[in-house]
């Protein structure tokens, strides 16, 4: 399997469209090989956005997509929050398609080539992510802590993750730096919020 966090510019491109429907909005997203989750939304993210729009009501966020794949948790919640988004990701396609996906969907918002946090600068009142636990425990948990450095006062550091996939060993290791919150537990997948303590 092409891992979706690495880049081959050998890997053929089979574009694809997945239209997404969250309360009353509706969304188009283009999508392709060497993606996360490339042919559908996936369970995780469609709960992390979900339990966001049922646990905040403010507009004109700052808002922090790390690993934003083609852009789906990001560009929904600018537009679901009225909001601008900043989305990161190391994968060039991925951030080809996230950058179409923000005139696509018609939010505000640009996309970096960044691993984890290099050339992201300013803070967030949200940093959102569905870390790429392929990537290997050092990598997630580097998405995670660094996430403090770049949160406003009241900030917060939402993810998602599953179950079988250490969401308990997660939390407890996030307990170490910030505040924690387990917001969503739905199939294994736990939705977890985090601030600076």
């Amino acid at each position: 399997m092409e891992h979706y966090f690495t880049n081959n510019e050998n890997l053929k491109s089979e574009l694809i469209t997945i239209v997404y429907k969250c309360d009353d909005n509706e969304f188009t997203f283009f999508s392709d090989n060497g993606v996360f989750s490339k042919k559908r939304v996936d369970f995780g993210s469609n709960l992390l956005i979900h339990t966001l729009i049922k646990n905040i009501n403010k507009t004109n966020l700052d808002i922090l997509d790390v690993g934003c794949g083609y852009g789906l948790i990001g560009i929904s919640l600018a537009k679901i929050f009225d909001s601008h988004v900043l989305m990161s990701d190391i994968n060039k396609r991925a951030l080809h398609l996230a950058e179409s996906n923000i005139t696509k969907n018609k939010v505000k918002g640009q996309v970096v080539e960044s691993d984890t946090y290099d050339n992201i600068t300013g803070t967030f009142d949200l940093i959102v992510t569905n870390p790429p636990i392929r990537a290997g425990k050092k990598q997630v948990y580097k998405i995670l802590d660094d996430a403090s450095k770049h949160l406003k006062k009241d900030g917060e550091l939402w993810l998602v993750i599953r179950k079988e996939q250490g969401a308990k060993s997660t939390i407890e290791h996030l307990k170490e730096r910030y505040q924690v919150n387990i917001m969503e537990k739905s199939k294994g997948f736990y939705i977890i919020m985090a601030k600076n303590a």
